[in-house]
């Protein structure tokens, strides 16, 4: 290596704050959070420092590269993870995405899927099953756009013996609708199951005006 190309690779601590700078300044970071572009910008500050420590005030081109795709390798796993639907998002998913059958089509649907082997499809349909059932029956009010969850939770305060299974039901359709689980034939049966037994159920109130 020459020594002119040799000090073109050198960078004074300073010049690697600066560089960091006008690299974390890029449009594609600009995209970011602001709090998210300072917390970056600090840190890959504080990484060149240390960097530029440990080679006595200077920093090699080649320690300057490492920092800049540990940056880069730290961005592409925060984006994976705050790309990917979360929990949060999925309780926000309607039960019915179009118009609601009725509870025997659900039912009748559900068996098929479930008969074939596509379970996540059998998942979604008896949930949907369970909905239209339990408005039918007036154990809980019509409403659109109500989701699993909600679903689980107003239906449980009228069913307490199966508020348990309500919330688990809930929950496997919310981890199915958005990847978080795979649908399996024990996914499917633990929703067809809790179908028959809240078909049987009364609500508490029900119960408690006729003992």
């Amino acid at each position: 290596m020459t020594p002119h190309l040799a000090a073109d690779l050198e960078v004074t601590r300073d010049e690697g704050r600066r560089r960091a700078l006008e690299e974390l300044s890029d449009p594609l970071y600009g995209a970011r959070e602001p709090s998210l572009l300072d917390r970056l910008r600090t840190w890959f500050s504080e990484l060149l420092a240390s960097l530029a420590d440990m080679g006595g005030g200077v920093l090699s081109g080649q320690w300057y590269l490492v920092a800049l795709l540990v940056v880069v390798a730290a961005l592409v796993v925060w984006l994976i993870v705050y790309l990917r639907p979360s929990r949060s998002r999925a309780r926000r998913v309607p039960v019915h995405e179009g118009r609601p059958l009725s509870a025997a089509d659900h039912r009748a649907a559900a068996d098929a899927h479930e008969a074939r082997g596509a379970y996540a499809e059998a998942v979604s349909e008896r949930l949907r099953a369970i909905s239209v059932d339990l408005e039918d029956r007036a154990v809980i009010t019509p409403r659109v756009g109500r989701t699993a969850t909600e679903l689980a939770a107003e239906a449980a305060a009228v069913l307490p013996e199966e508020a348990s299974a309500l919330h688990d039901g809930a929950s496997i359709f919310n981890d199915v609708a958005y990847g978080d689980r795979e649908a399996t034939a024990d996914s499917a049966r633990v929703l067809r199951e809790l179908d028959g037994r809240l078909r049987a159920a009364r609500p508490a109130q029900a119960e408690e005006a006729h003992p």
